[in-house]
């Protein structure tokens, strides 16, 4: 069967006037069920909120645009009410409840990215909502909710009933929402606009990389995380995850071209793609994309907590560890040609700007 790793656009699941909530389909990408990843996104209009939910997946939360708050609840911890902003990162374990609201007119969107080897559907995403018309009160009996939180059966009722949204509502506009604390930031949320770069190439391109140091949250997840932003016409050196984990990419900004090349030699995507497309690179297959002119940024999850490249141009790369008489041989040309090629790109770059 052939392998369809072409760029896909998220499928709108439910919205109102308060926002929408789109989801990849793993039957319009299958590498989400084959890997066991689920990816979705989250738009909020102003006043937009998403009410208490949890899932059935460990994700990482990227804010691609906006700025609202947003809270968490870990098991048996108080809630965290934070400030979100554009580029924030935030990790999300099991077990943990958020609610997320926009008080901005600038339309809030979150990323969601994560695995779904413990989820009740491969590559999909399944979510609990705490209230609302599909809440979890609403499955319990009147005298079942009664007890637990004993309460008279009129007010149940209200408790059960008053809400009749669905996963997003509107808030009346005189509606005050709880005031984030710049301290709930700390150990839960990190900016990858601000971050200190881990590659920082002229002209090229730069990556912050989510780790347990930057992000301690990350270690619970399960997965890495990084945010590359390369700059106009430059590439990103062809390369492959040697530890045998998927990446998953979301394109956040600009546009440009990708290649992917697989097994026996085979060229399995070629395409151009732009923000807001999701595609997936196999273990092992090897990747690279080239900016256009108004450059390019991605973001992506690596699934395994501490992820391991092999790049395959750049001094380090294993091109020039393999001895001149092997490459000769393998690559069937003359010294001059082997040593042509082992002369180039004698830098540790994984970035290359355009050539002059």
């Amino acid at each position: 069967m052939e392998l369809d790793l072409s760029p896909k656009l998220p499928k709108k699941v439910y919205g109102g006037d308060g926002g929408s909530y789109y989801a990849w389909c793993p039957e319009e990408l299958p590498m989400l069920k084959q890997g066991n990843i689920g990816a979705a996104k989250l738009a909020l209009e102003k006043h937009g909120f998403a009410i208490p939910r949890y899932s059935d997946s460990s994700k990482v939360a990227y804010v691609l645009q906006g700025s609202g708050t947003a809270g968490i609840v870990l098991p048996e911890q108080e809630e965290k009410v934070i400030e979100i902003k554009q580029g924030d990162s935030i990790a999300l374990p099991f077990g943990v409840v958020t609610w997320w609201f926009n008080n901005e007119d600038t339309e809030l969107v979150i990323l969601f990215l994560g695995e779904t080897h413990k989820g009740h559907k491969a590559g999909q995403f399944t979510e609990f909502y705490l209230t609302g018309s599909n809440g979890i009160f609403t499955g319990f009996s009147t005298e079942f909710v009664g007890r637990a939180w004993d309460l008279d059966e009129c007010t149940v009722k209200k408790l059960v009933g008053s809400q009749t949204g669905n996963g997003i509502v509107k808030l009346d506009a005189s509606f005050k929402m709880p005031q984030p604390k710049k301290e709930h930031r700390d150990g839960f949320v990190l900016n990858c606009l601000e971050a200190p770069l881990d590659v920082d190439i002229k002209d090229g391109g730069r990556v912050v990389v989510l780790n347990t140091k930057n992000l301690p949250l990350v270690g619970e997840v399960g997965f890495g995380a990084d945010l590359v932003r390369i700059d106009g016409h430059s590439m990103c050196s062809p390369g492959f995850s040697c530890d045998s984990a998927l990446q998953v990419t979301y394109i956040v900004g600009g546009s440009g071209r990708v290649q992917v090349v697989g097994a026996d030699g085979k060229r399995v995507l070629e395409t151009h793609i732009k923000a807001g497309s999701l595609f997936i690179v196999p273990r092992f297959f090897v990747v690279s994309k080239i900016a256009d002119s108004d450059g390019m940024s991605w973001f992506s999850i690596v699934t395994t907590p501490d992820p391991i490249f092999t790049h395959l141009a750049g001094r380090t790369s294993v091109w020039k560890a393999l001895s001149p008489e092997v490459l000769q041989a393998a690559f069937k040309v003359t010294p001059e040609v082997e040593n042509s090629f082992r002369s180039k790109r004698t830098s540790d770059a994984i970035f290359f700007p355009p050539s002059n």
